[in-house]
């Protein structure tokens, strides 16, 4: 069996998005593709809401954690998995300079509207979350209908910048 394509989904706090694509690219892209998610200024927790949605929709949420991106890049750190996409789900991390990655991964803004800042009722909270997770799904789903063996880097990396550019306004 081939190895895996190892995706990374970058936020700042890694709390939410990130974590949702992670989760829902592990449960459909498996066996293709391994995800991993990480962040610029990691929060230190799993947002709750992320976690309910998650189990909500029968997605694993084991080992899932807030994390450095520090803990993907250099060479310094021998564990790290060759990256071969790498995705910025929020518009603050798509702006950070990002360290050097493992690989020559290729990279993909999709801006999603972080649903851990909606202010209001847990309704409005879990709704946030929900809109942002389909959209997250989407994406992916999009992604893994791609005939990646036959799209040059010139053509993936164009293919990939139109799935994120999807919904936005």
């Amino acid at each position: 069996m081939e190895q895996p394509l190892n995706v990374l989904f970058l936020c700042t706090g890694n709390s939410a998005r990130s974590i949702l694509a992670e989760a829902i690219m592990n449960a459909r892209g498996a066996p293709r593709f391994k995800a991993y998610s990480a962040g610029s200024h990691p929060a230190g927790r799993v947002n709750p809401f992320a976690i309910e949605l998650l189990q909500k929709n029968r997605l694993p949420v084991d080992g899932l954690r807030s994390k450095s991106w520090d803990e993907f890049s250099g060479p310094a750190v021998p564990s790290v998995p060759e990256l071969d996409f790498v995705f910025t789900v929020c518009d603050s991390a798509a702006g950070e300079v990002c360290p050097l990655w493992p690989g020559q991964p290729v990279t993909a803004h999709w801006g999603v509207e972080d649903p851990a800042t909606v202010d209001g009722t847990e309704e409005d909270k879990r709704k946030a979350f929900f809109q942002a997770y389909h959209r997250l799904d989407n994406r992916i789903q999009l992604f893994l209908s791609l005939p990646l063996a036959k799209l040059d880097r010139v053509a993936l990396t164009q293919r990939l910048k139109d799935i994120g550019d999807i919904g936005r306004s």
